[in-house]
């Protein structure tokens, strides 16, 4: 079996998972043809172990586990293990090395002290040791990661980073394979939901969107409205307002066959004079001069 080496022990990588921050120390690929003596963890650190082939034996607190190709297992902090390799058929391991930090730079010192919100971060955390059988195609994902790190195309740092979470992720998955707890993803933010609104409102109500009405939409204040809107695009709601008006009849004018007078109805203007001085006023061209020129055939 051609195994693809993996080597990261320079890179600066910090991954995300749920209210946690993982700092990965190294990431290495090897075969083991010594006995790896018994060593444990500090608080906060953790190894991950996935062998794809050849056997061992692991001892993990007192316990002997058989170590065969698929075999995935994760040991936290203080868990004392040793890995002996079977010399007629040693086997080859990736070992990602990482420890909990709550920032960029400060080291957590008791795990217990960290919020527990996620589920995959908890299970990490109350899971000081796992051993079973892959069951999440982890294989592949080491392979994309061997890939990243050994072309180093634009951006593989954080394809990297990208991989090694998913890795972590799927194996924490396997803690509890088959739980009936009910999942759910994180909802959008209010304002999340009151951006989608006030965009969707420029976007088609350009016509006749007033600014109470926008305020009453969103659960805000006119005032607030008004500062929320110069936030996002730096313009008052006024001129946001004339910004979608005329960017829908430019649209228009270049999509279709509408008479310049059907255009002016259609973005709400009383007459097509009115229009076209609005128009002239902010593409500095007439409506018929924009569409001879920028209309693609």
């Amino acid at each position: 079996m051609n195994l693809p080496p993996i080597d990261i022990d320079d890179m600066d990588i910090k991954l995300k998972l749920d209210d946690l921050v993982l700092n990965v120390l190294y990431v290495k690929f090897g075969y083991f043809h010594q006995t790896m003596p018994k060593h444990s963890h500090s608080h906060g650190s953790y190894e991950l172990h996935y062998i794809p082939s050849g056997k061992g034996l692991l001892i993990a607190d007192g316990q002997h586990y058989s170590l065969t190709p698929g075999t995935l297992f994760m040991t936290g902090p203080e868990v004392e293990h040793e890995q002996i390799p079977d010399q007629t058929d040693p086997m080859a391991e990736y070992c990602i090395f990482f420890e909990i930090i709550t920032g960029p730079l400060q080291l957590k010192q008791n795990t217990r002290d960290l919020p527990r919100k996620g589920l995959l971060s908890r299970w990490l955390l109350d899971t000081p040791f796992w051993i079973g059988p892959d069951q999440e195609n982890m294989m592949t994902l080491f392979e994309m990661l061997a890939r990243e790190v050994s072309l180093k195309h634009i951006g593989f740092h954080q394809m990297t980073s990208n991989i090694l979470e998913m890795i972590v992720a799927r194996t924490i998955r396997h803690y509890y394979q088959g739980t009936t707890a009910v999942l759910n993803a994180p909802v959008k933010t209010l304002n999340d939901s009151r951006l989608v609104t006030i965009e969707n409102s420029f976007l088609y109500d350009y016509q006749s969107i007033t600014l109470k009405q926008l305020a009453d939409k969103i659960g805000l204040s006119t005032r607030q409205t008004e500062r929320t809107v110069q936030k996002q695009y730096g313009m008052s709601f006024k001129d946001k307002k004339w910004q979608a008006r005329m960017e829908a009849t430019a649209q228009l004018l270049l999509t279709t066959d509408l008479p310049i007078r059907e255009v002016a109805i259609a973005a709400g203007f009383s007459t097509p004079e009115r229009f076209s001085h609005s128009f002239k006023k902010y593409y500095n061209q007439s409506p018929s001069k924009y569409r001879s020129e920028n209309r693609i055939t």
